[in-house]
């Protein structure tokens, strides 16, 4: 009887490590995927640049800031265009290509914005040259 005890205790100690070892893993998992996502993917995490150009939508809600960023020597100039809500001062990133140097910005209404040929609605597209 007590052999059969100590099978059993040895068993769930061995299920409770491998448990606590995947859970272990996944969290590092975890957090490695996000700060991949944040310093590499995000939208919230680009260069600043150098600024170009500001357009604002017809009724004057929004505008949309152009700025030019050179990230050195061994990479092609980039385009980032920023929204901002003139209501409540917030910004946000909608627009970042890769291999561009310049902005051609036309709106085609107070929430329909072009840029190089990008058709966005700003209240919830965004173009990022990453994803596509």
């Amino acid at each position: 009887m007590e052999n059969k005890n100590e099978d059993l205790i040895i068993k769930k100690t061995k299920q409770n490590t491998l448990a606590g070892c995947l859970i272990v893993l996944l969290v590092l998992a975890g957090i490695v995927s996000y700060f991949v996502y944040h310093f590499m993917f995000s939208m919230s995490n680009l260069p600043k640049g150098e600024f170009i150009s500001k357009f604002d939508s017809p009724n004057k809600t929004y505008t949309i800031e152009i700025y030019r960023v050179d990230s050195g020597a061994t990479t092609s100039y980039s385009i980032r265009g920023e929204l901002v809500n003139n209501k409540s001062n917030k910004r946000k990133n909608i627009y970042w290509a890769y291999k561009i140097d310049k902005a051609i910005v036309e709106w085609e209404s107070n929430y329909v914005v072009v840029i190089n040929g990008e058709r966005l609605d700003v209240r919830k597209d965004v173009y990022d040259w990453r994803r596509k």
